[in-house]
C-alpha cells in the first residue's frame, strides 16, 4: 500500500512570519496568560522586580541573553521567542526553512526512516497545528473511509473527531475526544497561536461528547477503533519530536505512532501488511 495523494517526497508545510508588537506589551501579554505577578516572573527569571517593570513599560530595553532568559521563564515556544526578540529589535534565535531545503536533508531523512520503521502501525508527521505533513503505509488504515473533503487539506485533530471522519469507527469516542481536547488545549494555552484556538473552538463544536474515564489501569487513554470485519483495533499513541532543534520547522514538527496495545491488534496489522 503506498501513501494517499495528499502525501509526496515533498509534500512539507511552511510557517509565516507574524509582525510583532512592541517588546513591553509583548512580554506582559505572556506574563498574564501564564498568570505570574511581575514579582512571580523576576523570581523565576533570577532578576529584580523593578528591572522586570522598566522592560514592560519600555523603560529599559533587554539585551539579547535577558530577552531569552525571561522567555525560559515564561515558557514562550520558539516561534514566540523569535517574535520578542524581533520586537526587541534582535536577531531571531531560530531560523526556518522548509524540508525541502538541502540544509533540512538529515532532518527530512530523520523523518522518513521513523515513519517506515513503525511500519505496519499507523504512524504520521505533523506541524504545531496539526495539519498531515507526511504518513507512512501503515497510516491508511486511519483515513479509510474518511470524506475527501478532510483529505484535501489533511488535519489529524478534524479526520480523528469529525463525524465524515475516524469518529464513526471510534469505539470510545467520548473518551478520545476528552484525551484530544485536553491535549489541544493546554497546547494552545501555551502556544498562545490563535490558530490553535480557532482550531479547538472547532473540534469542541463537533459532536460525541467527553468521558473522562480512564482505561487500562488509569495509565494511559487508548484509541479503539473498529476495523472493515467488526474487529477492535487498540491503539497508544507515542510522540516523538526533535528536542534540540534549532530551526523553527524541526521544532515544531512531531511524529506520532499509534502502537497495537495488544497481540490481537498486532496480529491484525500484521497480517493485513
Amino acid at each position: 500500500m503506498v501513501p494517499p495523494p495528499f502525501v509526496a517526497d515533498t509534500g512539507w508545510v511552511t510557517g509565516v512570519q507574524i509582525q510583532s508588537p512592541p517588546f513591553g506589551s509583548l512580554m506582559k501579554s505572556w506574563r498574564r496568560r501564564r498568570r505570574l505577578s511581575q514579582l512571580d516572573l523576576a523570581l523565576e527569571a533570577d532578576v529584580s522586580a523593578r528591572h522586570v517593570s522598566f522592560i514592560e513599560t519600555g523603560r529599559s530595553t533587554p539585551s539579547r541573553a535577558m530577552v531569552l532568559r525571561l522567555a525560559a521563564a515564561l515558557q514562550v515556544p520558539a516561534r514566540e521567542q523569535n517574535q520578542l526578540l524581533l520586537a526587541a529589535g534582535l536577531a531571531p534565535a531560530y531560523s526556518e526553512r522548509t524540508l525541502d531545503d538541502p540544509g533540512m536533508s538529515a532532518v527530512r531523512t530523520g523523518v522518513e526512516r521513523v515513519l517506515n520503521a513503525y511500519n505496519p502501525f499507523p504512524c504520521l508527521a505533523v506541524d504545531r497545528d496539526w495539519n498531515v505533513l507526511q504518513i507512512n503505509a501503515g497510516a491508511n488504515l486511519l483515513i479509510e473511509g474518511v470524506a475527501a473533503h478532510l483529505l484535501a487539506e489533511p488535519n489529524a485533530l478534524r479526520i480523528s473527531l469529525h463525524p465524515d471522519g475516524l469518529a464513526p469507527r471510534i469505539r470510545n469516542l467520548a473518551q478520545w475526544r476528552h484525551f484530544v481536547i485536553g491535549r489541544l488545549r493546554r497546547e494552545t494555552a501555551l502556544s498562545g497561536s490563535e490558530e490553535a484556538a480557532a482550531l479547538l473552538a472547532e473540534i469542541e463544536s463537533y459532536p460525541g461528547g467527553q468521558n473522562e474515564t480512564a482505561d487500562l489501569g488509569g495509565v494511559v487513554v487508548p484509541l479503539e477503533l473498529l476495523g472493515d470485519d467488526g474487529q477492535v483495533l487498540t491503539f497508544l499513541s507515542t510522540v516523538t519530536t526533535f528536542g534540540t532543534a534549532l530551526d523553527l520547522t524541526a521544532a515544531e514538527l512531531s511524529i506520532e505512532a499509534f502502537l497495537p496495545a495488544d497481540d490481537a491488534t498486532a496480529r491484525a496489522l500484521h497480517a493485513g501488511n
